[in-house]
């Protein structure tokens, strides 16, 4: 299995925290970084937070729940049946389902950032360092936390605070 590094990065306004998390999402298509999960946790004037997550675990449980219905509806010769109610189990059980980065760690760090301000997650796997680092330069917003060693850690926090390129 591929090591995964975590960072936490805090920004004033949940548009801005989208904004980075869609620059990470292009750099994974340019083959540059792998975005195994990247979530925008978003503090509401009220205090809650709410997490925009990149894919809906209830569809994916539906679409596989609906998959093994329709085999096993095979078996007992309807398979329209097991597959209407392979995907009606398989989306209860993918609302309730955590993949990636755990639900109840992001609404706890995300806490700490004030009222409608923006954290983004995201759990990365192999990356380029160099070029992902100079693609965010400029971006802002504060690093809360990574699992990164130093070295990247620190090029990371630069780059976010620099100015923005001209």
């Amino acid at each position: 299995m591929q090591a995964q590094d975590l960072v936490v990065i805090a920004f004033p306004s949940e548009d801005k925290a989208e904004q980075v998390r869609e620059k990470l999402l292009e750099m994974q298509k340019d083959y540059l970084i792998s975005v195994e999960d990247a979530v925008v946790a978003v503090r509401k004037p009220d205090g809650s937070v709410k997490l925009n997550q990149t894919f809906s675990t209830a569809a994916a449980g539906g679409v596989k729940g609906a998959f093994w219905g329709f085999l096993i509806g095979l078996i007992f010769l309807n398979p329209l049946l097991g597959a209407a109610l392979g995907a009606a189990s398989g989306a209860i059980s993918g609302t309730y389902s955590d993949f990636g980065v755990n639900n109840r760690f992001m609404k706890e760090v995300a806490d700490a950032v004030p009222p409608g301000g923006a954290a983004l997650f995201a759990l990365l796997g192999k990356m380029t360092t160099d070029k992902v680092v100079d693609s965010l330069k400029g971006a802002g917003g504060a690093v809360l936390r990574t699992s990164f060693e130093k070295s990247t850690d620190e090029a990371l926090r630069a780059a976010l605070a620099a100015k923005n390129p001209t």
